[in-house]
């Protein structure tokens, strides 16, 4: 997995020249954003906090918002690589989830103008997806683990969420995981991006990535997914 990512770090760098790869100040410590983007990392991605495809997102994101300013938040959460262990795992993804819902809830109350796009790849997708889903039903082992839903006032601040190679329900079943699925209000404000041979969202069974699951930050969907980011935000 590392191997695939260094092979478009080159190409990646490139495109979002200019790019600050850390996550945003504090809103308290400068002025508030027009817009936030809170992204989680896909596992061993390179580039934490943000990630390749990330910071790939937020480039376009922001050349699509002229006169706007977007900050940018990295999820803090280990994006765990080491699937054999399932409770290691479901830790790494709840630990995403409770600082995504914590971010929300803090630019409602300290920056309530900043438009919020929550955004994610791969493990990140399922994070960002969890973040805002009705109800996570976990395994009973897990159990200790579910997070909370976001309140409805917390929802209305969420201009956009942009899914980048979410995880399949099959793939998840197979890894004992509830499938990702997104409040109703958040329904038409969601998008969601699988190149078609990727066997993470395809709906292909519990496997590796294949070599096309690290091109999302050079194919083109991190474009259109900024593109309805732009137009939730303008919107």
């Amino acid at each position: 997995m590392k191997r695939l990512f260094a092979s478009l770090s080159v190409a990646v760098a490139v495109a979002t020249t200019g790019v600050v790869l850390t996550g945003a100040a504090p809103a308290s410590a400068a002025p508030c954003s027009n817009v936030e983007v809170v992204f989680a990392r896909g596992t061993a991605e390179p580039a934490p906090p943000i990630g390749l495809t990330g910071s790939a997102f937020i480039a376009s994101l922001r050349s699509q918002l002229p006169g706007r300013s977007v900050a940018q938040y990295g999820v803090n959460y280990p994006a765990s690589a080491s699937f054999t262990d399932r409770i290691g795992t479901a830790r790494s993804v709840i630990a995403g989830v409770n600082d995504v819902q914590r971010r929300v809830a803090f630019l409602a109350s300290a920056c309530p103008g900043t438009r919020i796009v929550l955004a994610g790849y791969s493990q990140g997708a399922v994070v960002a997806g969890y973040a805002v889903s009705p109800q996570v039903v976990l395994p009973p082992e897990y159990r200790t683990f579910t997070p909370r839903p976001l309140a409805p006032a917390l929802l209305q601040k969420i201009a956009a969420v942009v899914l980048f190679a979410p995880p399949s329900a099959r793939f998840l079943s197979d890894a004992g995981a509830p499938p990702v699925a997104v409040q109703p209000a958040l329904a038409g404000r969601t998008a969601r991006y699988c190149i078609p041979s990727d066997n993470i969202c395809n709906g292909a069974p519990l496997a590796g990535p294949g070599a096309v699951h690290v091109l999302y930050a050079v194919n083109g969907d991190v474009v259109r997914g900024a593109g309805f980011a732009a137009r939730a935000v303008r919107g």
